[in-house]
């Protein structure tokens, strides 16, 4: 892996906590993702699916993790299934874990070639009473294609229909939410890489560029960085771009006087990092463009205030909406008396400011967790206020990464320019 190795108590510690909310006698499955295909005989870039890597540190396709902690057989606790490795894969393939390797890796002392599965497993279901199986609850998900959790649910229900199923989603969900010492620093370098980017960025961007360009920049440092790749496909969006959302294309020219919007993050060892930064394309923010920077920016450092401890979402988006609304009329957005007579349930700022404010961060860019949750230390959660007017061809947004402690939000990407004007000194 392009990674260094991670300390295996990371992965050991988290089936311990996993064990806890299990029922009696219960058996947990969980499986990697497939590998993607294009066409003909092509194939995507293997990502590994969070669940297992969370569980066992195993970066690789064709593994299956299975848990029995009440097996009557000490050795049956902890299997991990593997590809089997041999010369002719190695010489066509590459690299493929040997049994040692997996078990120095995951820390599961139990390791079996793929081929041993369907034995192994059925001695073991038919001691267990209750069978956790894993599928992609996260709310915002939306997939047509059938995955290995989705095949291997319809496998085994249909092979052994008269066990008890559970959900292991939802367990799973309220693991991953508190982030452990391990996986905090993990974090933090995959921020550290997205800052070198970003520096990188302010000494190339200028009037001519072309948006792909850019993106090859960010590749480049984080490449070279140990990073697989950015965390989610990176928005580089200038001029009437900048109030597009989601814009990935990335294929415009950079003009004179425009704005650059800059949404990416680097991923390092799996684990994701969000950023977002608002540039002048010719190193000189306009009077008007500075005006608006200036009210995100504002909104941004009292929202980061409000991630604390025992805080919830729905009162943090209260608070914000207000923030919002106060900055939007003193930009002469919105008009006060409008304000106060507006439809409580579609408020006027939404026109400028649609979207959330905050998301997890974790093994996943939008990561798993409740919206209901309160907040607690450990979680680490995006604040990127935005304003988009679309009338001014200027959308600017600006996010940090931010941990909750018991002593207060810390921003992990505090290092990261954001200071209109210290923008502007590092462009020129």
């Amino acid at each position: 892996m392009r990674y260094n190795n991670i300390d295996n108590a990371l992965f050991i510690e988290n089936r311990e906590k996993l064990k806890k909310y299990l029922k009696p006698n219960s058996i947990v499955v969980l499986n990697s993702n497939d590998i993607l295909h294009t066409s003909a005989d092509g194939r995507l870039s293997f990502i590994q699916d969070s669940d297992i890597f969370y569980f066992s540190g195993i970066d690789q396709e064709e593994s299956t993790l299975v848990l029995y902690p009440d097996s009557n057989e000490e050795k049956h606790k902890e299997i991990l299934f593997v590809r089997q490795t041999n010369k002719d894969i190695a010489r066509w393939e590459g690299y493929r874990y040997s049994k040692d390797e997996a078990a120095d890796i995951s820390g599961i002392k139990t390791i079996y070639w793929n081929s041993e599965f369907n034995k192994i497993f059925k001695n073991l279901i038919f001691e267990a009473e209750y069978v956790y199986l894993n599928s992609n609850e996260h709310d915002r998900a939306d997939f047509n294609i059938e995955t290995s959790h989705d095949r291997f649910i319809k496998w085994c229900i249909n092979k052994y229909p008269l066990h008890k199923y559970e959900r292991l989603a939802p367990v799973i969900h309220e693991l991953r939410i508190q982030k452990s010492s391990i996986e905090i620093d993990l974090i933090i370098k995959s921020c550290k890489i997205t800052e070198k980017s970003f520096r990188r960025l302010l000494n190339f961007v200028r009037p001519g560029v072309w948006e792909f360009e850019i993106e090859a920049e960010i590749y480049h440092e984080f490449l070279r960085n140990r990073s697989r790749c950015p965390a989610f496909e990176p928005i580089i969006a200038s001029g009437a771009n900048t109030c597009v959302l989601h814009y990935i294309k990335n294929d415009q020219q950079l003009k004179d006087g425009d704005l650059l919007l800059l949404d990416y993050g680097a991923e390092y060892a799996n684990y994701k990092s969000d950023m977002t930064r608002t540039i002048p394309v010719n190193g000189k923010y306009t009077k008007r463009q500075k005006q608006i920077y200036n009210s995100v920016l504002n909104v941004q450092k009292k929202a980061i205030q409000m991630l604390f401890p025992g805080n919830n979402f729905k009162r943090y988006n209260q608070e914000i909406a207000k923030i919002m609304e106060e900055e939007l009329i003193k930009l002469r957005l919105l008009n006060p008396i409008d304000v106060k007579k507006q439809n409580k349930n579609s408020p006027l700022y939404k026109k400028y400011f649609m979207h959330s404010i905050s998301h997890y961060i974790g093994l996943d860019v939008h990561d798993v967790g409740s919206k209901y949750k309160i907040f607690k230390p450990g979680m680490i959660f995006s604040c990127e206020p935005g304003i988009y007017i679309q009338e001014e061809s200027t959308g600017i947004r600006i996010e940090n990464d931010i941990l909750i402690t018991e002593n207060g939000p810390v921003d992990l990407m505090k290092d990261i320019p954001v200071q209109a004007e210290e923008i502007e000194d590092l462009m020129n």
